[in-house]
């Protein structure tokens, strides 16, 4: 039942924007950027009221800086061999990698 009141909710959602989308609604915009800060705010009241995550909140943030860094690494790499490829095949159809 819950899951049905999520979607009701959302496909309301999409007809009143469609329906709405030629009004100014500078308030919607407004009032989710602070209903995410609520949230984020009790969020936090959550995480800090549980012990077992503060705890492990230092093993919990090494982990997330160590997969955080070899995401950076592998984009970065990811994106040299891109370049390199995009290089090498624009070079042999006689073409210029300068813009």
């Amino acid at each position: 039942m819950f899951v049905v009141t999520i979607l009701s909710l959302l496909v309301t959602g999409v007809v009143s924007g469609y329906l709405l989308r030629h009004k100014n609604l500078r308030f919607v915009q407004w009032g989710i950027k602070l209903f995410i800060w609520g949230l984020l705010f009790l969020l936090g009241i959550e995480v800090g009221g549980n012990p077992n995550i503060i705890k492990g909140l230092y093993t919990i943030g090494a982990e997330a800086i160590i997969i955080t860094l070899f995401a950076i690494l592998g984009s970065c790499v990811a994106a040299w061999g891109l370049w390199t490829f995009i290089v090498r095949t624009n070079k042999q159809k006689g073409g210029s990698h300068e813009g």
